[in-house]
């Protein structure tokens, strides 16, 4: 009796899994037609007025910031997206500096910049930046205030469109990487260059190399302070990233990557993710373009003040991460030849 019912199932519960299948499919072809049909294959950089220029707080006029275009003039520039750090930025800023200005009393030709990148901040994030303004200079440290709030990928863009260092340091806000490890970044990309970042600047800009801080080698720490469900979703995050875009690198998302002038030009002029995901579209970039990418274990703390939602964050990632693979498969998405 019941194997009768069952067998009478079996074709309804077929059809169900065939057409079911079917308008997938249809979905699926229906995406693919809209993404090639209204999406654009490069980037298009939104940049307002307001954010091409700087102050200068000794002359009380605003400057134009430099094009990524352009030769270097300093031998390093930081970059720091900043989204309402009043709190966290100090630190980070005073530890940077203190670095900065010891090596200049043991090198004295050496010049860097530090580009604060104020990302539509609602707090005093714009003040503080200004503060190491007047006390440093212009030619050490600028802001750039954007209007309104692009995401992090945005901010770090439109921030490395804007120095003019031979090589380039993303860094975070919130100081959780030792600054002094910037050393061992250095050292990497001497080692693959064959260039010194600190006396053959020139050269160094030239090369295309990528080096990125890594807190990898802290994972099982971090497993035993994270709760399961973190965990999982960590894990799930790692996973999509090796299945869906880029491989050999353990960690995607530490705040603290180096990069030659051109390696930087290179990959974010066609880096299309604003938010959280920037990271991995960089690095899935350079892969495509054969750019040499370098992992190195650097310290790392975490902050309080952290802007991600664990859940929420990490679920965006993972949809960004499918688009990402999505739009440059089917070629909606396409990399500059620079």
């Amino acid at each position: 009796m019941y194997a009768s019912k069952i067998m009478e199932f079996i074709p309804a519960l077929c059809n169900f899994c065939m057409y079911g299948a079917l308008v997938a499919v249809t979905g699926f072809v229906g995406v693919v037609i809209l993404l090639l049909k209204f999406t654009k294959p490069y980037p298009i950089v939104e940049r307002f007025k307001e954010e091409e220029t700087y102050k200068d707080p000794k002359t009380k006029s605003k400057n134009n910031f430099p094009d990524l275009n352009d030769p270097f003039k300093v031998h390093l520039s930081i970059i720091v997206p900043a989204y309402n750090e009043e709190e966290r930025l100090p630190p980070m800023l005073d530890e940077a500096f203190e670095f900065l200005e010891n090596r200049i009393e043991s090198q004295p030709g050496y010049t860097y910049e530090i580009v604060v990148v104020s990302d539509g901040s609602k707090d005093k994030t714009v003040s503080v930046a200004e503060k190491y303004v007047e006390k440093y200079g212009c030619e050490k440290i600028r802001c750039l205030e954007l209007v309104k709030n692009r995401g992090k990928g945005g901010a770090v863009k439109l921030g490395i469109f804007s120095c003019r260092g031979a090589t380039i340091l993303f860094a975070d806000a919130d100081g959780a990487s030792k600054f002094e490890d910037l050393k061992k970044l250095e050292a990497a990309l001497k080692e693959i260059t064959k260039y010194d970042p600190l006396t053959q600047p020139e050269a160094i800009s030239k090369s295309k190399t990528i080096v990125i801080g890594s807190r990898a080698h802290l994972e099982k720490e971090s497993l035993a302070k994270r709760n399961i469900f973190r965990n999982i979703l960590m894990y799930g995050f790692h996973f999509l990233v090796w299945l869906f875009t880029v491989k050999g690198v353990r960690d995607t998302q530490c705040g603290f990557k180096l990069f030659t002038r051109q390696a930087a030009r290179t990959c974010f002029e066609s880096l299309h993710v604003n938010r959280w995901a920037f990271d991995v579209e960089l690095l899935y970039i350079a892969q495509k373009l054969n750019i040499p990418i370098v992992e190195i274990p650097v310290r790392w703390t975490e902050i309080e003040g952290s802007k991600i939602t664990p859940v929420l964050s990490w679920i965006q990632m993972g949809l960004d991460l499918a688009l990402i693979w999505l739009k440059y498969k089917i070629g909606a998405w396409k990399i500059k030849s620079v």
